[in-house]
């Protein structure tokens, strides 16, 4: 496991150019939150990525005994958080897929999507400490390269995982998606936590305001 450092340039195709680097940024986004697009951009930049794709979860096998939100109000929100960067989209692969969503199906998808990519699937802390965990995991380090992002002062470094997982410190990570969702069912504020968009859309759909239960 290795801290992030700026990445080199990526292998060429057969044809001799340069082999586009995609970002797969996955995540329940319940509600998508400014740490999630810092973390998008500061990795984009650290490893020269053309394009980071926001991947909603479908039904989050993590989650399966939680209340999520409908799946189509969690991408329709992150549709609205990154509609102003055009290095950002959001794939629905996820989302239309049936069942249970797993991090080796999303790739898979992507990779029969991409072939001549590579892929750089980001994901949280608290996500990669329970990487070890998730379904057909050998399988994971051969679709991408893993980027964990880190809250300040979180150790991953105890957690077993591969040498070639690289890491980044991103201040924004403190925020959370079950703070926000909190706020909103106690009547607080999200403005600036969460993209402006994503507010008016929040109260618009009434979302979270009888979640007081919800983890």
């Amino acid at each position: 496991m290795t801290v992030a450092s700026r990445a080199t340039a990526s292998e060429p195709t057969a044809g001799g150019a340069r082999r586009r680097r995609l970002g797969i940024m996955g995540g329940t986004f319940d509600p998508v939150h400014h740490g999630h697009l810092v973390a998008a951009s500061e990795v984009a930049a650290e490893f020269e990525l053309d394009e980071v794709i926001f991947v909603p979860t479908g039904q989050p096998w993590q989650k399966a005994d939680r209340s999520v939100s409908p799946a189509e109000d969690r991408y329709l929100m992150t549709v609205v958080a990154t509609a102003s960067n055009p290095r950002f989209t959001v794939s629905r692969v996820d989302i239309d897929r049936p069942g249970m969503t797993y991090t080796v199906d999303t790739l898979r998808d992507l990779r029969r999507l991409h072939p001549d990519a590579e892929l750089f699937f980001i994901t949280g802390a608290d996500a990669m400490g329970q990487i070890l965990t998730w379904k057909d995991v050998d399988e994971l380090w051969d679709l991408a390269h893993f980027v964990g992002v880190t809250r300040p002062g979180h150790d991953l470094t105890d957690m077993g995982l591969k040498d070639d997982v690289s890491l980044m410190e991103i201040p924004a990570m403190a925020i959370s998606s079950t703070d926000c969702r909190e706020r909103v069912a106690r009547g607080r504020p999200v403005w600036y936590l969460v993209p402006d968009g994503v507010v008016q859309y929040i109260a618009k759909h009434h979302l979270y305001v009888s979640d007081e239960e919800t983890p």
